[in-house]
């Protein structure tokens, strides 16, 4: 027995903390990726094509294949430097959902109301796993892959992912799975850093990782959105540590000005060790959800000032392509990537000697 003296003994950690360590820890996720493929990673398997049902929403899933055939077709990166992530099984989903969360994608009528499908109510369940859930799953397994690229190599971008609708314990606006508030846990535990910065630049609010980090000082959160759009979750709102809440039809220069004035403010009140940084393309003028007007070069230079922006403090960065609805997001997405590589704020490796 420990004499009165003694120092008393660290308090254990929660139950439910404890476990969520565990499952992190035995994760597979965290693949080694050799130093000569670019830490850009994408998998075919992220492709949406589900009996033609995909069409029926005006998300284009087919986008993030484009984006590497664009890249890849181009010379700008080789077919072989992109990192094929491993789909996350439930033990990795249970890091942040609860069991009944999980086990409400059974219905296949709760899925069809998660990504705004009616007629996936009607398919049976077994059919929309694989053809739906499991290239999110894929995905959500990228975006917790690309978390340890940013630390190892300073930045990265996962060609998918980016779901900012969807917490612990709901799902909706085509978003299944809490990729942004996996990738973040899984980062606190195995890159052992303690403060992360979200900045969310999709066009809607990311009411999902907001609930998620209701609270906690380790995440600061800057969301720049259309306030007049969905969600309208007025609860997760309280949860933004910097609102930026823009009107329909802002423009390009308005746009860029807020962002400039945002990131200034940010980098006063937080030093992160991980930026994530959701890069939705829905903010592209004739989105038919987003209801902004900003040019394709906008979106470029958006881009472009959040990665100097982690560049210049050296901060990892990690990119998800997140939301955007028109079949020109691929290329403007793909323009963005090469603007970075141009600009030697990304190095993707695509020197052929």
């Amino acid at each position: 027995m420990a004499s009165s003296s003694s120092s008393p003994a660290p308090a254990p950690a929660p139950a439910g903390e404890s476990l969520r360590q565990k499952r992190i820890l035995s994760s597979k996720l965290y693949l080694d990726v050799p130093s000569s493929k670019a830490p850009v990673v994408y998998s075919p398997a992220y492709d949406i094509s589900f009996l033609g049902l995909e069409k029926l929403h005006p998300f284009e899933s087919a986008k993030w294949g484009r984006i590497c055939r664009y890249l890849t077709r181009e010379g700008h990166l080789e077919k072989k430097k992109l990192v094929e992530p491993l789909e996350a099984c439930k033990e990795d989903l249970l890091v942040v959902h609860t069991e009944a969360y999980l086990n409400s994608l059974k219905s296949s009528y709760r899925v069809a109301s998660i990504v705004e499908v009616p007629p996936v109510s009607l398919v049976p369940n077994w059919i929309v796993h694989k053809k739906l859930l499991y290239p999110f799953r894929k995905q959500v397994g990228g975006s917790i892959l690309s978390a340890k690229l940013a630390l190892e190599r300073g930045w990265s971008i996962n060609v998918g992912g980016g779901f900012h609708h969807c917490s612990a314990e709901e799902g909706g606006g085509f978003c299944a799975y809490a990729d942004i508030s996996l990738c973040i846990q899984f980062s606190f535990v195995r890159l052992n850093i303690s403060s992360v910065l979200i900045i969310d630049l999709d066009a809607h609010q990311g009411n999902g990782h907001e609930k998620d980090f209701a609270n906690d000082g380790r995440v600061y959160i800057l969301d720049m959105y259309n306030a007049g759009i969905y969600p309208f979750d007025f609860t997760a709102k309280q949860y933004i540590d910097q609102k930026v809440e823009l009107v329909s039809g802002t423009k390009t220069d308005e746009y860029l000005e807020q962002l400039d004035n945002a990131l200034e403010v940010c980098k006063s009140r937080f030093q992160p060790q991980l930026i994530v940084y959701n890069a939705g393309t829905d903010i592209l003028d004739g989105d038919p959800l987003g209801k902004l007007e900003i040019s394709p070069e906008g979106v470029v230079t958006r881009d472009e000032k959040v990665f100097r922006f982690a560049k210049d403090q050296n901060i990892p960065v990690l990119m998800l392509t997140s939301g955007g609805y028109m079949k020109s997001s691929a290329r403007v997405i793909a323009d963005s990537i090469i603007n970075l590589s141009n600009k030697n704020l990304i190095e993707l490796g695509n020197q052929l000697g």
